[in-house]
């Protein structure tokens, strides 16, 4: 589904902390103050994605417990009441302003499967483009340990990705990235302007922390990276400053701005999937004239250039090109499964197939420094 729409896209992602009370229930008055904001960037033109944390926050009370449960059937039981109740207020303080709210769960399942990708992309778009704000979280009642997104820092990303989205506002209860941490060194500075995430950058962020969020700087910084390779400029801040939320689209806020430049990558709507959502399913190493080849001139490889194959795959799974140093070159779907390699490479066969890949749905790494398939 192609987007027709002129409007630009924001996602704003609000975590846990910056949403309850120090008893870890819904703060009416935080979530007040932030749909009051959304309203004014809806009524200036904007359309919105918020992706909002804290439904087992907000029900781990209800569900009888006096701290975080730490085990994953609590968790669940505590999102599934959570979750209601999030969505209750907020649907009802975006109707009071003539806006209505529609509840998105997700999973990361629900990305690296592209029919679903699919249908999320689809749907997400019809909900925008008739003024309606889609709310999204992870399905935690239903999702299990090695599915989850882990916080929904990542999510906000790949949301930000998935609508094609101009802005990434970050929200939580840091004011930014600093450059140390500010819990132990009172002169560590808020660095307000990043064009490039660095080694430096990624050291400085520290976990930063609270007792309801999960979410620390590193996972913002991922999400960053995801957001800038393609070419979305992403803010950071504290969720509780007034009119943060405009204020960061206008560029006046306080926090920290990632400027992108450019999409790193010529991406259209299949390489997006294929390079941050596909979930690669095995590995191929091939030879330096193979690599030279992909990296050169976008040829692919014949099966007399492979050198190693890692994994099971089916025909046209999404695999990981390496080189021989064990560097990646990048993502592509392969024509062939691993069993039928396995024979073609056993034949030697220097022309025949033809290709292992098509290359207009390949994204090579050595294009994008910034890490791909998360």
């Amino acid at each position: 589904m192609t987007v027709t729409t002129n409007k630009q896209r924001v996602v704003i992602k609000i975590g846990s902390s910056s949403l309850t009370s120090r008893h870890g229930e819904i703060s009416r008055k935080k979530l007040e103050k932030l749909v009051d904001e959304i309203v004014l960037l809806k009524d200036t033109g904007y359309e919105v994605v918020l992706v909002s944390s804290g439904a087992i926050a907000a029900g781990y009370r209800k569900l009888g417990c006096l701290e975080r449960p730490t085990t994953l059937p609590e968790k669940q039981a505590a999102a599934s009441i959570g979750q209601g109740l999030l969505m209750e207020t907020y649907s009802e303080l975006f109707l009071s302003h003539g806006y209505v709210a529609a509840q998105i769960l997700i999973t990361r399942g629900d990305f690296s499967d592209e029919n679903r990708y699919q249908n999320m992309r689809n749907a997400l778009n019809v909900l925008l483009e008739r003024g309606i704000i889609p709310i999204v979280n992870e399905n935690d009642t239903v999702t299990i340990d090695r599915l989850k997104f882990g916080d929904n820092d990542t999510l906000s990303a790949k949301v930000a990705v998935l609508v094609d989205a101009h802005y990434l506002t970050i929200l939580s209860d840091i004011d930014g990235l600093y450059d140390s941490d500010p819990s132990k060194n009172s002169r560590a500075k808020l660095l307000t302007h990043v064009h490039n995430i660095t080694p430096e950058i990624e050291k400085a962020a520290g976990d930063s922390g609270s007792d309801v969020g999960t979410g620390g700087m590193k996972s913002k910084i991922q999400a960053v990276k995801i957001a800038m390779a393609s070419g979305i400029s992403t803010f950071l801040g504290r969720a509780g400053t007034p009119n943060i939320v405009m204020d960061a689209v206008l560029g006046t806020a306080k926090g920290t701005y990632f400027k992108a430049k450019a999409p790193l990558m010529d991406l259209n709507e299949k390489t997006k999937w294929i390079a941050f959502n596909s979930g690669p399913k095995g590995e191929i190493v091939i030879d330096s004239s193979s690599k030279n080849r992909i990296v050169e001139k976008r040829e692919s490889v014949h099966a007399s250039g492979i050198i190693e194959i890692k994994g099971q795959f089916e025909k046209k799974s999404v695999i990981r090109i390496i080189d021989t140093e064990g560097t990646e070159i990048g993502l592509g779907i392969v024509q062939f499964s691993s069993e039928e390699l396995h024979q073609l490479c056993k034949q030697n066969m220097i022309s025949t197939p033809p290709f292992i890949m098509d290359m207009n749905h390949f994204v090579c790494r050595v294009d994008a420094p910034i890490t791909i398939g998360v």
